[in-house]
């Protein structure tokens, strides 16, 4: 087969070392005119929820608050972490205590066996919410509704009897403990290894305030950046539950669970 004309007349190694000149630069127009993806991982904003499921402010901020993630669709660039533990603490003798009693300690652990089991963040957040919603409304011995209102399946349960969440509770603990700064109280939120503190129910603005993408997200173009600042006079009463109150409440049944040893 020949060659076309105009073939001919151009030397081949100066056609290649043209290209070898040019490759380079075909390389850097195609990394500048590359789409960027505003929803990729490593750009979404990491949010950490410390929380204990029968204290009545944690739960409020959970059903009212922390759900305009989804609502919003906020949630397409949130990391949400959801850590039940919150102010329960280890005894002498190894015993869980919580703050709000037994019941607490069953339902932190149920609540860490369905995150685990159902690690999808609107799977376990819908039955989470469902669980906290009962606690506002003075029922969450009906917690095992929740389960079938949320479409889940019972092996959060089966979690729990096998032994398998003590397990979680004891990396849920872990985790707490390690906090810098140490959390004071509950619901205690942390955006990007920021914790926001007094500041928890702002939470929106600084995840604003923290994404770095290119496309920002309807719920950010029409906030407040006014954050808080801790020279500022707050309200004496604070929508928490501390962590002193929760060692001072423990305390006699640390002492009476120490009587009985041996």
């Amino acid at each position: 087969m020949k060659m076309p004309p105009f073939l001919h007349s151009f030397p081949p190694r100066s056609f290649f070392f043209c290209c070898f000149l040019l490759l380079p630069l075909l390389l850097l127009l195609l990394l500048l005119v590359a789409p960027s993806s505003s929803g990729a991982p490593n750009e979404k904003v990491t949010v950490s929820l410390y929380y204990e499921s029968l204290c009545p402010y944690c739960a409020d901020f959970i059903v009212n608050h922390l759900v305009r993630l989804f609502q919003t669709g906020l949630i397409s660039i949130v990391n949400l972490r959801l850590v039940p533990w919150g102010n329960a603490w280890i005894a002498p003798d190894g015993t869980v205590v919580c703050q709000h009693g037994d019941d607490e300690c069953f339902l932190n652990t149920i609540e860490a066996c369905a995150i685990t089991i159902y690690p999808d963040v609107v799977q376990h957040f819908r039955y989470v919410r469902c669980l906290e919603n009962l606690t506002l409304e003075g029922r969450h011995n009906q917690w095992v509704n929740c389960f079938q209102m949320t479409g889940l399946g019972t092996s959060p349960i089966d979690c729990y009897t096998s032994g398998n969440g003590k397990a979680i509770d004891q990396k849920y603990a872990k985790e707490t403990a390690q906090l810098n700064p140490p959390h004071r109280f509950v619901p205690w939120v942390v955006v990007n290894n920021q914790a926001l503190q007094e500041d928890y129910q702002n939470f929106v603005t600084y995840i604003c305030r923290a994404y770095k993408g290119n496309v920002i997200p309807n719920a950010c173009r029409s906030l407040s950046t006014k954050t808080y600042d801790s020279n500022e006079k707050v309200n004496s009463f604070q929508p928490v539950c501390y962590v002193d109150e929760a060692r001072n409440l423990s305390f006699p049944l640390v002492t009476r669970l120490s009587n009985k040893s041996p």
